[in-house]
This record gives C-alpha cells, sequence and structure tokens, in this order.
C-alpha cells in the first residue's frame, strides 16, 4: 500500500501582534469588580505571549480600542457583509505569504494535481483555492477540494483527504492550505465566558505538500473520537454580526473524561508515554494541561505546542500544522507520534505519524 508523506510545511501569520491591545480592550467590556478581577486572573494563566491579526490596532491613553480598518468601534460593530468584505482582501495576502515561504519548485508546481483548503472563518466564490491556483501559475486543470466550517480540526481532515487520494493516485502531489482570520469575529458583549474564548484567537495560516515522495512525516493512520452528549459544547454559526461562537468551559473536563477512558484506543494500543512526538492542538493551556495530565505524558511532551500557544495563540485549523512544522524541523529518523485538533462534536481527530 503506498503511503502519503507530509513533505513540507510553511506558516505565516499577519503583522500585528494583537494580544495585548485586546487584553486593555476587553477589560473594558467587562463590568468592574469580581467579574473583571477574573478575566484578569485568566490571562496571566493563558500561557500566550503573542496574537497576530490582519488588523492594525490603534490604541489611546485610555485603553479604548479603534483599528485602521474601523472595523471594531464600541457601539458600531460591523455586520457579517463587511467582516466577509476584509476576508476576501486579506485572505488572499495571507495566503501568498504561506505559498511563497513554502518555496515550491518549478517541479513541484507542474506536478501538483490537487489542491485543499480549510477554513471556517470566512468565505467568497471565486475562492482561495482559485486564488491559489493563480498565485502559483498551476494547471487550471487541478482538483480542488474545499473543507469549511470544521474549527479547529479541519487541518487533521484535510490531511486524511490528501492522504486517500495518495494512496489511490500514487503520482498525486497535493497542496494543502489552512487558513483562518478569527480575529474578524470579535463581538462586543459583557458575557464572560464569550470574552475568555476570545482572549486565546487569532489569525494565521499553513501550506503544507503531501505526495508519496519519502522524506518528512509519514501519514500512518487517523482516527476520530467523538464524546457523546457534548455537541452544544463547542457550536460556531453564521450570525448576522458575524459568526457566533459557543465554547463552554465544560470542553476541557469533558475531553479529559473521553482520553483518559480512550488514549490508547487514540494510540492504537501503544502506551501514550512510548511515543516521542505529540503535535496537539493548542486550543489553550487547560486544554493542553488536560491531555498532559490524562494521557500521563511528561511535561516535556507538549513543548511543541506550549511554544506555539504562547507565540501565536489558537489560530484555528492552522494551528496543529504550526507544532507540525516545529516537529518537522527537530524530528529525527524512525521517531513515532501522534497529532490531535479538537472542535465541535466534541471530537478529538488525530493522527499517527513517525519521521521518515
Amino acid at each position: 500500500m503506498t503511503m502519503a508523506y507530509i513533505n513540507r510545511i510553511a506558516s505565516s501569520t499577519p503583522p500585528h501582534d494583537v494580544h495585548q491591545p485586546f487584553i486593555d480592550f476587553a477589560t473594558r467590556l467587562l463590568p468592574e469588580g469580581g467579574m473583571r478581577n477574573l478575566f484578569r486572573r485568566m490571562v496571566r494563566l493563558s500561557a500566550i505571549e503573542h496574537r497576530y491579526s490582519f488588523l492594525e490596532p490603534i490604541t489611546t491613553g485610555d485603553g479604548s480600542w479603534s483599528d485602521t480598518e474601523g472595523l471594531y468601534i464600541r457601539g458600531s460593530f460591523p455586520g457579517t457583509a463587511r467582516r466577509m468584505e476584509l476576508f476576501e482582501r486579506f485572505a488572499p495576502r495571507l495566503a501568498q505569504c504561506a505559498l511563497n515561504k513554502l518555496r515550491v519548485t518549478d517541479e513541484e508546481r507542474r506536478g501538483i494535481t490537487h489542491v485543499i483548503v480549510t477554513s471556517c472563518t470566512g468565505l467568497y466564490a471565486p475562492g482561495l483555492d482559485f486564488d491559489i491556483i493563480d498565485h502559483l501559475g498551476l494547471d487550471p486543470s487541478v482538483e480542488r477540494t474545499s473543507i469549511g466550517f470544521m474549527g479547529c480540526y479541519a487541518a487533521i481532515n484535510a490531511l486524511k483527504t490528501a492522504r486517500h487520494i495518495v494512496r489511490s493516485a500514487p503520482q498525486s502531489r497535493v497542496l494543502v492550505l489552512n487558513l483562518e482570520l478569527c480575529t474578524l469575529h470579535l463581538q462586543e458583549t459583557g458575557d464572560l465566558e464569550q470574552v475568555l474564548s476570545f482572549l486565546v484567537f487569532a489569525d494565521g495560516c499553513a501550506a503544507s505538500l503531501v505526495s508519496a515522495e519519502p522524506r518528512g512525516l509519514a501519514i500512518d493512520s487517523f482516527l476520530a473520537l467523538t464524546i457523546p452528549n457534548t455537541s452544544h459544547l463547542i457550536t460556531w454559526r453564521i450570525g448576522g454580526l458575524g459568526f457566533d461562537m459557543q465554547l463552554s468551559g465544560q470542553v476541557p473536563g469533558e475531553l479529559g473524561n473521553a482520553l483518559r477512558e480512550h488514549g490508547k484506543q487514540v494510540t492504537r494500543g501503544t502506551d501514550p508515554r512510548h511515543l516521542d512526538l505529540w503535535a496537539v492542538h493548542p486550543g489553550g493551556r487547560s486544554i493542553l494541561d488536560t491531555v498532559e495530565k490524562n494521557l500521563e505524558l511528561c511535561p516535556e511532551a507538549l513543548r511543541y505546542s506550549r511554544r506555539i500557544l504562547a507565540r501565536f495563540g489558537n489560530m484555528s485549523s492552522p494551528t496543529v500544522m504550526f507544532v507540525l512544522e516545529q516537529i518537522l524541523r527537530e524530528a529525527q529518523p524512525g521517531q513515532r507520534g501522534c497529532a490531535m485538533s479538537f472542535g465541535p462534536g466534541l471530537t478529538a481527530e488525530t493522527m499517527l505519524f513517525h519521521a521518515a
């Protein structure tokens, strides 16, 4: 059976660090007293140092927020149409940055047969798939697939699709792009749980090449673990003022219970502690702590995920690819690993791999 490999990964973020400006802004959305104090405490515990956005913030001494696009003005946050206009303008630029860093050679360009795009934060047509073909000068007959609205685990599903393609047609070369502009969907709210969900999200893009060429990370197998009776804990719906997220504080606990019970199922019978490499989607510090505790991993096991969380926050679908990019740079031949992302369902999408 033909094996598929992630040959190369490149990542990109917009230039504007909005983490501290957002904290200043969000603090003023909450009433003074216990709720605001709790928010400040959660900021300190978040383990996030930087988050990037296509929006360039303009801050004043009183902590009020504006941006160069005039998107987020207190009392007049924009409708969905305005946010989608900005997605259509900025998403191709970010995609081009990642594609340029991927350094696709002329030979690789001629050999690309499929393009897969994941995004849950914006849409337009013709979409990013056409923009990629135009930017790289690919054959117009390249097969295109868009995977939408799957949230943080979409990249794993894209790799699953790419693997199916390569195994069925070994000469295929699949270009995968994962792009999210999460900061498009901030809401003006005094609900603490919702404000805390905005605290972790950021913009980012990852591009990767998948083929049968035996270099990079070999994709061994996939498994989806869906937790019963948890579908209400993560939801993502199109609303009149952007996309509306529900992200419950119960997610880490439910995820921990499932991993404690089914951990060896995720690793296909192997003791999780015996795997060399872990690419866990850093949905937040509590998520990483839960995975570490319930799979009984050593503190160093999730070092790549914690590094990405600190440097970039949670960028939804590209984030696990940022982690895999770090692993790809440092992995030694033969080392085995597990990638894992979480999203609506509540579902953990997992992938076993080894370094070629």
